[in-house]
């Protein structure tokens, strides 16, 4: 097993899809790479502190099951412009070749992700409660804008 915790079959169906506009949603993500593949899982990244908490970092991770199908996302949809702004998608294990090639770049992804990786459990459960909120939230304004909403 590499660091990710994916071993090497499962590292190369893996896509890492960069620069999404805010206003893209984990579903919109799951939509525009679906046409290419069986989607197994899907990462979708927020911010867990700070003035942005609870907003989308920008970029995600689609899981295909085969590595054919991530390979023909990653031809169609690299470059591809969504939201006036062209999306990055190439497979996860070459991202993580570029970013050990760059130790600048990974010592900020790190600080982004939460500096040392020890979180409090407070500010853990703070964070999948924003990420819940903000995913029904999305829910809510594509498909179930003519429900009303409950008030408690």
């Amino acid at each position: 097993m590499d660091v990710t915790g994916l071993d090497g079959d499962k590292l190369a169906s893996r896509l890492y899809v960069g620069n999404l506009d805010f206003r893209i949603s984990e579903s919109d993500v799951i939509k525009m790479f679906s046409p290419f593949g069986k989607i197994t899982a899907e990462d979708f990244l927020w911010h867990t502190r700070g003035p942005k908490r609870g907003e989308p970092r920008g970029y995600a991770f689609v899981q295909y099951t085969t590595k054919e199908e991530a390979q023909l996302a990653k031809e169609k949809m690299n470059g591809k412009l969504v939201c006036g702004r062209p999306m990055v998608v190439h497979l996860a294990s070459e991202k993580s070749s570029l970013d050990s090639s760059n130790p600048q770049r990974a010592l900020k992804d790190k600080k982004l992700a939460g500096g040392s990786g020890l979180k409090s459990g407070q500010n853990d459960r703070a964070a999948k409660i924003a990420a819940i909120k903000n995913k029904l939230k999305s829910l809510e304004e594509q498909g179930c804008s003519t429900k009303r909403p409950r008030h408690t």
